[in-house]
């Protein structure tokens, strides 16, 4: 199949209807498409041509917007990278990446060494370039990095297919909107941001891009700027609720999707006493961002819904053995939104892959309605927030400092964040607990990423072949209600 880009089409169907909104500006469907075109000559200009990657680092802003389209056109990658991330977790992901051309917003220039403006980046260009290639579903369409629970991240391709599929396949589960309005809070350089985008622009829907969460500008959006559907994790949800006093949202709200782990019963009780529908979802990267939703009619809180129309989920043992309904494995999947695979990566790439199936490495169970219980989100991954955190990183840093001899970090319930990480170290002789721990991470990682407490023992608890028994140290602690601080 080949398709063209959503918002030619879109000029062309429905010209003056709304595609796009941010910080009190608008664009049509034909004035975005314009400014798309000045990207396109922009990017020509440069010398940008089918297959060539672009690296991108930035907050939501619409430049990605006009950027995302405008290398589509062309055939060309975008790789957007994490804006939290600092130079040093870059500069490997930026190696893979081998861009062309590198663009930053102004604010985080220093942390991609080589990058241009992108705020201005097409300022210059005046004459938009009618050029509109046809796409493969196969053509790439972003490199999107994802970590494994040990070693370097990997660049996930997803291709013009997955994000097609993807938006099909969650409007056959949600239903058809005349004209959507996804509230755009969650990050562009995260697949959930990227799937609401295209989501919107092959519904023929607008984008409400906010810069940053915010839930005062969400309940604006949804009170006053018709605000249809929005994406929230359990810790954005909750804040919203307060910040409105639970005052009922507008029929005109259609619903919220749900992500990074399960939502705490009493918060959805909440949502649902405010008219506000709240379904959970289970999703990943590799497979285009949702995987697994709640069916809007019968949402219960109690799963994360069954697989999405036009995809398959299963449950299989270690040797692949398919197990029945309420028994613990493997999750594994298959459908049009699965990735094309690893860039630069063929071992890693083959090992995602069993029979055609797609392995998250994530343990679950279905019920005997197909409905998807997420029982650990990869062995010791950490969900903060709804962002993923991964302990070899942060343990990593920990052990390079003079004072510690041994480290592991593990992720502890949160009445916050949902879980926040916790370092437990085993000090070198002759040494007191360092009072620079938060300050030794922070130079190396993002600030979501750094620990919120540092606890001192004796040895780390092993079992009979030498591994940390991590399941031990979490259950030292019951609970840090209310830590964590910002991440």
């Amino acid at each position: 199949m080949i398709a063209t880009c959503p918002i030619r089409e879109g000029a062309s169907r429905r010209p003056d209807a709304e595609a796009l909104a941010f910080a009190g500006r608008s664009w049509t469907y034909r004035a975005l498409d314009v400014e798309i075109g000045r990207w396109v000559a922009a990017l020509q200009a440069r010398g940008i041509t089918a297959g060539d990657r672009v690296a991108l680092l930035s907050a939501n802003h619409p430049a990605c917007v006009f950027l995302f389209f405008a290398l589509g056109r062309l055939g060309a990658v975008l790789a957007p990278l994490n804006a939290r991330l600092t130079k040093a977790e870059l500069a490997p992901l930026v190696e893979d990446v081998a861009p062309r051309l590198r663009l930053a917003l102004s604010s985080l220039a220093d942390h991609l060494p080589g990058a241009e403006p992108l705020e201005t980046w097409a300022d210059a260009v005046k004459t938009p370039a009618p050029t509109c290639e046809p796409l493969a579903e196969s053509t790439a369409r972003v490199v999107l990095f994802t970590s494994g629970t040990t070693g370097r991240p990997k660049g996930a391709v997803l291709t013009e297919g997955n994000f097609r599929a993807s938006a099909r396949c969650s409007e056959a589960n949600l239903g058809t909107h005349p004209a959507p309005r996804w509230l755009g809070t969650l990050p562009l350089f995260h697949v959930g941001g990227l799937a609401m985008l295209t989501r919107c622009a092959y519904d023929g829907g607008c984008l409400l891009l906010h810069d940053r969460f915010d839930p005062e500008a969400v309940n604006r959006a949804i009170d006053t700027e018709g605000a249809t559907h929005a994406s929230f994790v359990a810790t954005t949800l909750e804040r919203v609720l307060d910040t409105r006093r639970d005052l009922p949202l507008p029929e005109s709200f259609r619903l919220a999707l749900i992500g990074g782990g399960p939502v705490p019963a009493p918060l959805l009780a909440r949502a649902r006493a405010a008219r506000l529908l709240a379904l959970q979802t289970y999703g990943l990267t590799e497979a285009c961002s949702q995987v697994t939703t709640e069916r809007p009619t019968e949402a219960d809180g109690r799963t994360a819904g069954p697989a999405l129309p036009g995809l398959e989920v299963r449950i299989v043992g270690p040797e692949g053995a398919l197990l029945g309904a309420g028994r613990e494995g493997d999750i594994e999947l298959r459908g049009p939104t699965v990735m094309a695979g690893y860039l630069h990566r063929p071992e890693a790439t083959r090992e995602a892959f069993r029979d055609g199936w797609l392995r998250t490495r994530d343990v679950g169970m279905l019920d005997e309605r197909g409905r998807l219980t997420v029982l650990s989100r990869r062995t010791d991954l950490i969900v903060r927030g709804g962002e993923n955190l991964y302990p070899m990183e942060i343990e990593t840093v920990l052990a390079a400092h003079p004072a510690v001899q041994e480290v592991a970090v593990v992720g502890v319930a949160d009445a916050r964040w949902g879980e926040v990480p916790v370092a437990f170290m085993v000090l070198r002789a002759g040494h007191a607990m360092p009072g620079d721990l938060d300050g030794w991470c922070r130079h190396s990682l993002a600030g979501f990423k750094v620990p919120a407490r540092f606890l001192s023992l004796d040895a780390l608890p092993r079992n009979a072949m030498g591994k940390v028994e991590r399941t031990v140290l979490r259950s030292s602690i019951v609970s840090l209600s209310g830590g964590g601080g910002d991440p």
